[in-house]
């Protein structure tokens, strides 16, 4: 246990200064424009402001993850092909799998990326503002006065920032608070999930292992939220929350303006760009339709002439060859 707390700390302790200079950094920023340090809503938009700058650092994880996704949908059907032709053998099965992600530059764990990064910084500052910030603990940047200033924030006035629904002291204002936090947090989780299903994936895509994932994400994904979630400090909802709000938009926008081919959004995209088109006096082109494939008739097979003899082929060009003559019989008349 020594060795693996040794190798978490030696983990998570970057993260913890990391995350400290961000949330410091945005603290500061609000107080130089006259926000009282001490402030619930001072120490709420600096969560706020730690979420955007986290995300934002996470952009270039977010586009490969789209990448990644969009390939996983467009090689479903030669998936299927492959499953068809080597499922009764596994070895032989996961072999070709393998080789169809590296041709095609797919990695079936980059679509996961972000929220592995984002576990570790979301256990920091869960552990900043639970186990050190709420206790009046310093830690990394966060000295021993911003934990205590953190510690007696108060949002309105009535609802500690270090409170969460399981510890709400009795109070009704800070259970319904982090009830609706909670539920924001789960309906964006659910939301943008559904959101990729329904408009970015094709038809085919909607059906094999890869769909089985996303529609057992759609539904698992919120629950443990939603379970979890009751747990969490208000301060610490608002940074899933906001990051939640986040990646719906980010999602929105991205499916929006680059829809995968074959799906949906790429059809309301089409109208869209048509009726653009209409409005600025531009005639747009409908795209061809492919033609019936009619086949070419076969020049007709070059006919051979008969076969004739040695004293036919001496015989002058267009000269008929004479008949031959009839056998006699013994009255001297033709038979």
């Amino acid at each position: 246990m020594g060795a693996l707390g040794d190798l978490g700390g030696l983990i998570m302790t970057p993260l913890y200064y990391a995350i400290s200079a961000v949330l410091v950094a945005w603290h500061w920023m609000l107080t130089q424009i006259g926000l009282d340090p001490d402030s619930g809503l001072t120490w709420v938009l600096s969560v706020i402001g730690l979420t955007l700058t986290v995300r934002a650092a996470l952009i270039p994880l977010f586009v490969k993850q789209i990448k990644s996704s969009r390939n996983m949908q467009l090689i479903q059907p030669k998936v299927k092909e492959l499953q068809k032709k080597y499922g009764h053998d596994r070895e032989r099965l996961a072999q070709e799998t393998m080789k169809l992600y590296k041709e095609s530059g797919t990695n079936p764990f980059a679509s996961c990326l972000p929220i592995l990064i984002q576990m570790p910084i979301f256990l920091a500052l869960f552990r900043l503002l639970d186990h050190h910030a709420a206790k009046g603990d310093g830690k990394a940047f966060i000295t021993t006065e911003l934990a205590h200033s953190f510690q007696n924030a108060e949002l309105f006035g009535v609802i500690p920032l270090k409170a969460t629904f399981l510890k709400a002291d009795g109070s009704t204002a800070v259970m319904v608070v982090a009830a609706l936090l909670v539920i924001a947090m789960t309906a964006t989780t659910f939301t943008t999930q559904r959101q990729l299903m329904s408009k970015n994936m094709p038809a085919d895509a909607l059906s094999g292992p890869y769909a089985q994932q996303q529609k057992l994400l759609l539904y698992v994904l919120p629950v443990v939220f939603a379970v979890g979630g009751i747990a969490f400090p208000i301060a610490v909802l608002f940074y899933w929350t906001t990051s939640n709000l986040w990646t719906m938009g980010q999602q929105f926008y991205v499916i929006r303006n680059n829809p995968a081919p074959g799906t949906a959004a790429e059809t309301a995209k089409k109208e869209r760009d048509r009726l653009k088109a209409e409005k600025h006096g531009r005639k747009v082109e409908p795209e061809a339709e492919a033609l019936p494939v009619v086949e070419e008739p076969r020049p007709q097979a070059r006919q051979q002439p008969k076969k004739q003899s040695k004293k036919q082929r001496k015989q002058t060009p267009g000269q008929r060859p004479s008949p031959t003559p009839k056998p006699k019989t013994e009255g001297g008349t033709d038979a």
